[in-house]
């Protein structure tokens, strides 16, 4: 226990502040730096179960608390996927652009009808329509129409459920983001990756159980609320792997350190914290501090080798794309994620649009420029990614997800020009391995694509299909906070798709 320490118990932990260079500042100026990245995923069990014995023979001391909370745990139901990779296509893609096919728009170009729409001019009644600015062809056995927007992508469709009715509660690109990664357009909740590892745990110890990957040219606009875990313990959010350079920042240990040596310092630390610990045993935030040491020591001998794509064939980076300066970047990353999904990582989150809006998928302006480079950046990497698992047999355990916070509009945002409203009213998503049944499209939109009309299904329900698909009764996960058992699909539950379920 850091001196004094006890004087600072009732204030939060942001606030507890020490005088001088305590013991804790001396372990880390004298190499725990590497832990001061936001690492609080997995820990090992022994961790928690064991007592903790110092490199140097010190007495034993029991940490005492819960098992590690990332302990792998039994489904509800038998799964039929043990991991999600989440394409995120960051801004909104559009759906009639794109894979929800009308044919009934063409010759109505400029035309202005009577639709609801939203956008950076506000709320507007009427629009002026923009035509599919893309060829659509029939693709598979089941003759799924796409553009020539993806037409890699379009090789899989038969793997491919698509969902051409979603709904979402906000038009705004902040709260729909949040309610597609938490259920609810509010931050402060636990996102889908946090729930599915709390609910599963990670088979893993030496890796998060929850990975997150930005676009180089910047995050979503509302942050890290979108793989924060919320009220649940800091051990349930996301580690944020960047795709050049050094994935994990931090990481390194310091120049001239032995393992030996680092090993005895972390025990020492260790040895103190749990003391200080155990009588804090309901401090989340502490707990998950103290975890990320351990868990950045195992890090730098798993992480290094999990994310090291020069063990890569050339035939396989090819595949990804790598060797296009386009699709480079996207490639690297689902490249990445496929090599975490072989080592346990339960949940991915790839995104693709940065943190300006021409380098999102948000077309207010020229939707040919915008859509013809995310979709260029995307579509190779993507149909990769699904190949690649299917010839190593892990598409049936792995569930890919395709789709952003919500679709566009069929009129233009502005007087002049092609770009669409936002339409948080009928878009398109689609899922992929993992218990789909491929080669079905569900739910329709009416035949401007403005609206959903047929088996309309919310942002909850896709995410009652995704914990379905992980073994997971969406309805008896809960997590006791604030007087209730929150749910992820709220108090009133959702239904899975069940159009969707092979």
């Amino acid at each position: 226990m850091e001196p004094n320490a006890a004087q600072h118990d009732t204030a939060p932990t942001s606030e507890r502040v020490l005088c001088g260079k305590s013991r804790r500042q001396f372990l880390w100026d004298a190499g725990m730096g590497f832990a001061g990245t936001a690492l609080t995923g997995l820990l090992g069990d022994e961790f928690f179960r064991r007592q903790a014995r110092g490199a140097d023979g010190m007495t034993p001391f029991s940490l005492g608390g819960p098992e590690n909370p990332l302990a792998p745990k039994a489904p509800h139901f038998a799964p039929k996927a043990k991991s999600v990779i989440f394409l995120y296509m960051y801004g909104g893609p559009s759906q009639i652009d794109t894979f929800d096919y009308k044919p009934g728009m063409v010759g109505m170009e400029g035309k202005t009808i009577q639709v609801k729409t939203f956008g950076r001019g506000g709320h507007k009644n009427e629009g002026r329509i923009v035509e599919p600015r893309w060829k659509f062809q029939p693709y598979g056995q089941c003759g799924k129409w796409v553009s020539d927007l993806f037409p890699h992508v379009a090789q899989h469709v038969d793997k491919i459920g698509f969902v051409h009715s979603m709904i979402a509660d906000s038009p705004i690109h902040g709260s729909a983001m949040l309610q597609m990664n938490t259920g609810k357009i509010q931050s402060g909740s636990p996102c889908l990756g946090s729930w599915v590892n709390y609910g599963l745990g990670s088979p893993n110890r030496d890796l998060p159980g929850f990975v997150v990957m930005l676009d180089p040219r910047g995050g979503p606009i509302s942050g890290p609320k979108n793989w924060a875990s919320g009220y649940m313990p800091a051990t349930y959010q996301a580690t944020v792997l960047r795709s050049g350079g050094t994935p994990i920042l931090d990481l390194a240990r310091p120049e001239g350190m032995s393992d030996a040596v680092q090993r005895k310092l972390i025990d020492a630390a260790q040895h103190f914290n749990g003391e200080h610990r155990a009588a804090r045993l309901e401090n989340s935030d502490l707990a998950a501090r103290i975890a990320s040491y351990e868990l950045a020591y195992k890090m730098q001998s798993t992480a290094p080798e999990a994310v090291d794509l020069e063990q890569e064939s050339e035939a396989t980076k090819k595949l990804y794309g790598l060797q296009h300066p386009r699709t480079a970047v996207f490639g690297r990353q689902l490249l990445m994620a496929r090599r975490l999904v072989e080592r346990g990582v339960r949940f991915i989150q790839v995104y693709s649009g940065g943190n300006h809006i021409d380098t999102t998928w948000d077309a207010h302006d020229d939707l040919v420029y915008n859509h013809t480079l995310h979709a260029s950046e995307t579509d190779q990497p993507i149909a990769a990614l699904l190949t690649d698992l299917e010839q190593r047999g892990l598409l049936s355990e792995t569930l890919i997800v395709w789709g952003g916070e919500f679709g566009r509009q069929p009129t233009a945002e502005y007087a002049k020009g092609t770009g669409r409203d936002h339409n948080s009213y009928g878009f398109t998503m689609w899922l992929a391995g993992g218990g789909v049944k491929g080669g079905i499209s569900v739910g329709k939109t009416d035949e401007l694509g403005a609206i959903a009309v047929e088996d309309r299904f919310h942002v909850k329900n896709l995410h009652s299909t995704i914990l379905h698909l992980m073994g997971l009764d969406p309805d008896r996960l809960t997590y006791f906070f604030g007087g209730l058992d929150q749910k992820l699909v709220g108090v009133e539950g959702a239904a899975p798709i069940h159009q969707l379920l092979a």
